[in-house]
């Protein structure tokens, strides 16, 4: 497998396909790098290098006990950037990992960067705050804590719905589903926990100020789990000259059930 060392010592799984300029993809909770393998397959039959790593704690990395947090996270983007010797790479992430691409850029900067795509990205914030009222209330992660600890599997195979909005009118295979719940089980549980505490209550606004590269946002009008008018829009408005796509109807999950659409709007910002 490739995997590189981060500075704390914990071990990360990539996949690295095609060559061309480069695209790093972060993947969302509780998911890994899998959920990607459309998109880099596609990116990478039209000449693009394409790379996805399985965040610490998920997948086939390692599982530490700690380090669960974004600053961590993005060091551990910039140690695989660092490994690979990447330049002029367009970082895309989806839901928590747009936060992670995000905090790369606020943390280290865009000299490395050509452009950042924001996929239902849980950026500029995601749970109320005390100057964020509007944000997703802080009880509703405690309840997704909860339900993990009680009954992981189970949790997350209702938690799919929303997700891919199945309960809404959309509808993905039974393969889909399985294969959901079998990665997010790969996950530790330690990690998978703690990255809900990431996710409801870190602050992006600071990081998003510095993005000053060619940036896309896409974001599904019907996404139940990262709601469109309290993050990807306020996000697409902070970003100056960003290009903003919202998916009519589209769920959480649109990189599955919006898969050919998203393939080529992808294509289409890395040709423009």
């Amino acid at each position: 497998m490739s995997t590189f060392t981060t500075k704390d010592g914990t071990q990360i799984y990539f996949k690295d396909w095609g060559t061309g300029k480069p695209v790093l993809f972060s993947h969302g909770w509780p998911l890994d790098a899998d959920m990607w393998d459309s998109q880099m397959n596609f990116l990478a039959e039209q000449g693009y290098r394409v790379i996805a790593f399985d965040r610490r704690g998920f997948g086939r990395s390692d599982q530490p006990w700690n380090g669960y947090d974004y600053d961590t996270f993005a060091s551990d983007i910039n140690d695989l950037i660092n490994h690979l010797e990447l330049n002029e790479i367009t970082l895309v992430g989806f839901s928590m990992g747009g936060g992670d691409v995000t905090r790369y850029i606020g943390n280290y900067g865009t000299s490395r960067i050509a452009a950042l795509v924001l996929l239902g990205a849980v950026t500029p914030i995601f749970g109320k705050a005390e100057d964020y009222p509007q944000g997703v209330d802080l009880s509703v992660f405690t309840g997704i804590r909860d339900g993990l600890r009680k009954d992981r599997a189970q949790f997350i195979r209702d938690f799919a719905s929303p997700f891919y909005g199945t309960n809404a009118g959309q509808q993905v295979s039974e393969g889909v589903m399985h294969q959901t719940l079998n990665i997010a089980l790969l996950a530790s549980l330690k990690g998978t926990l703690d990255c809900v505490t990431a996710f409801a209550e870190t602050d992006f606004r600071t990081d998003i100020a510095k993005v000053d590269v060619p940036t896309l946002v896409i974001h599904g009008s019907n996404d139940q789990v990262v709601p469109f008018e309290t993050t990807g829009r306020l996000s697409a408005e902070m970003i100056q000259g960003s290009e903003l796509k919202v998916y009519d109807n589209a769920p959480h999950g649109f990189a599955v059930t919006h898969q050919e659409q998203l393939n080529q709007d992808l294509l289409a910002f890395l040709q423009r």
